[in-house]
């Protein structure tokens, strides 16, 4: 038992630690004091915090290009590092953003090769997440997303073009092929 601003330690492998702590103690303040290393998806997904497109490419040498041109660089970095890389127009994108506010949850069978999958998606526009509906239903908001799904919109006025960027979180549960299929047919579903 935990007494009143006391938190115990529990060391697992790697160096990894999960600590348990009293509901009345100020995590802010004992996590900063703490020379700790933790597992940010062990308890969920945090708030999400996606790479920034000038991270991936020069946005001001980009300005001059062509959208074909900007899709190619897009599609080139994103090749060989394990994304899935889709483009789209901006009228469709707003078409989307629009339709995915009465619709913000999706649930969507997916093929795995010999059975179907049952797959959950939230949209929350510029993001989408995708989880297993079994891990959404024994975990809630907790439950670990298996795909996500960013949208980049820093070209929709200049160029008419949506840059998507698909990470594969759970690369246990889900593959590249697998993973594009779900965001196409989401995308299908919320243009449509």
């Amino acid at each position: 038992m935990l007494l009143d601003y006391s938190i115990q330690f529990a060391r697992l492998s790697a160096g990894v630690w999960w600590t348990f702590s009293h509901p009345d103690v100020a995590t802010s303040e004992i996590w900063s004091q703490l020379p700790i290393r933790t597992l940010r998806f062990a308890t969920g997904f945090s708030p999400l915090q996606p790479k920034p497109l000038d991270s991936i490419m020069d946005l001001d040498r980009a300005k001059n290009r062509s959208a074909e041109g900007l899709a190619s660089i897009f599609d080139d970095y994103l090749l060989g590092r394990g994304f899935i890389g889709l483009t789209m127009t901006a009228k469709l994108y707003r078409l989307l953003e629009q339709r995915s506010l009465d619709c913000l949850y999706f649930v969507i069978p997916l093929w795995t090769g010999s059975c179907y999958t049952t797959m959950f998606c939230q949209v929350q526009f510029p993001y989408m997440l995708f989880t297993g509906l079994e891990d959404y239903k024994a975990r809630g908001a907790q439950a670990a997303p298996y795909f996500t799904a960013s949208f980049y919109t820093e070209f929709a006025k200049s160029k008419d073009l949506v840059l998507i960027r698909g990470d594969i979180v759970r690369t246990s549960k889900l593959t590249g092929e697998e993973a594009k299929w779900l965001l196409e047919t989401t995308l299908n579903f919320l243009s449509e």
